[in-house]
């Protein structure tokens, strides 16, 4: 009787939770194009207004710092409201933004775009990543991997229609049209989520987790959460470097407009190699979120960030080639988009989902530090006249997280977990 009756209720919370996952990747899709499509956007209002494209892309920088920077604030607002309500104002927010870029004529203009976007965009990743992680603790790293892909994967969507309206002569209506779009998408989505409530979920038997909930303070006394905060940063600085230049970068090596011919189609390399870079990124976030529910977060941190090292190198010395730009960035987003999903994932394995919120809105303020070196790609590039150095400097960076992965980071967490008493995994890694 007691198993009959249990069984429907197991069946009903399971349920739910994908349900509340599918209307998170929902949001983070709808969110992603203020980051994913801006490199778009650089070229055509440098042309429009002859302003220095590194005073253009501050406005960038401005986005990420306040999206990442702001993070920790998000978290008590979603323990203390939850994530709906958050979420909501998140949409609003997001849409707002693209609204006001359409409208700016001034650098002051797009700077304001991206603090309402940051806090838009903020507000809905934050969210979402935080009730994947709390919804899923037995699948922790496939979960926020899913959610962290609809980020990474969600512009592959609207690159082509986003790309073709800015052709057709008016970036302006493409800020306005897709603003509306996707702010409307994140409020409907909003309505739907909640997050679990206690007894809901249950804790994984094959990951070491812990079971003491640490807070915010408690976090930031252990030496662990300082290494993850040095490695977030160094394998961020290069994929955001990515992002952010990859336009530019295509244009000064002289593929942007170069026209790939796949027989059944053709396309300039730049809007492929940014349409592949977003599926590959996507597809990247649930693929080593999964991989790393097996084998170990640490060991998959490893495998992802030299790949991501070695293809960021053979970039910058094969970039100038059409066929090795596209691939190779696709190789780039595929090694660097796991991030979201490994760190979190780690972090709440770490020290419990309580106050995964706070301590992870922490953490992810990495990205706002590896925003700061977005601009000084172009400083660096104008200084030496080429963009491998620049990209060189940012494959030791993923190389040196890579070491710290297994050599500093998986024996930290060892001790951490036995000081805390977490029981082991059925089947260690």
């Amino acid at each position: 009787m007691e198993i009959t009756a249990t069984a429907p209720i197991a069946e009903r919370t399971s349920a739910n939770r994908w349900l509340q996952l599918g209307f998170g990747v929902a949001c983070m899709v709808a969110a992603a194009n203020i980051q994913y499509a801006w490199t778009l956007f650089v070229p055509e209002i440098q042309k429009t207004f002859g302003w220095d494209r590194a005073a253009i892309q501050v406005a960038f920088t401005i986005f990420v710092i306040v999206q990442t920077w702001l993070t920790p604030i998000e978290g008590y607002f979603i323990d203390k409201y939850g994530p709906s309500r958050v979420v909501l104002f998140g949409g609003l927010m997001t849409g707002l933004a693209w609204i006001i870029n359409s409208y700016a004529d001034s650098l002051w203009g797009f700077y304001l775009g991206a603090i309402v976007g940051g806090i838009g965009v903020g507000c809905v990743y934050a969210t979402c990543i935080n009730n994947a992680l709390k919804w899923f603790p037995d699948k922790r790293g496939l979960a926020v991997g899913l959610t962290a892909g609809g980020y990474g994967a969600g512009s592959a969507l609207t690159i082509l229609p986003i790309a073709n309206m800015i052709a057709a002569g008016s970036y302006q209506q493409a800020f306005f049209t897709f603003g509306l779009i996707q702010g409307a998408v994140i409020m409907f989505a909003a309505l739907f989520l909640r997050g679990p409530a206690k007894g809901e979920v249950t804790f994984s038997t094959k990951v070491l987790q812990s079971r003491r909930d640490y807070t915010l303070r408690e976090a930031l006394s252990q030496r662990v959460f300082w290494v993850m905060l040095l490695m977030f940063t160094c394998t961020v600085t290069g994929g955001l470097m990515a992002v952010a230049q990859l336009g530019v970068i295509a244009q000064d090596l002289g593929v942007k407009n170069f026209q790939v011919n796949l027989y059944f189609f053709a396309m300039a390399a730049l809007p492929f190699a940014l349409m592949l870079d977003r599926i590959m990124n996507g597809i990247s976030r649930p693929l080593f979120g999964w991989v790393s529910d097996r084998i170990g977060r640490e060991y998959t941190m490893f495998i992802a960030f030299s790949l991501e090292g070695i293809g960021i190198v053979a970039l910058g010395y094969f970039g100038s080639n059409p066929w090795a730009f596209v691939i190779l960035s696709g190789i780039v987003f595929l090694a660097w988009g796991e991030v979201y999903s490994l760190f979190s994932a780690t972090a709440a394995d770490t020290f419990g989902s309580k106050h995964i919120g706070k301590i992870y809105g922490v953490l992810y303020c990495a990205k706002g530090l590896a925003a700061l070196f977005v601009p000084v790609g172009n400083i660096i590039m104008q200084a030496t006249g080429t963009w491998a150095t620049v990209l060189y400097t940012v494959a030791a960076l993923d190389l040196l997280a890579a070491f710290l992965a297994v050599v500093v980071l998986r024996p930290m967490l060892v001790r951490h977990h036995a000081s805390n008493g977490s029981p082991m995994p059925v089947a260690s890694h």
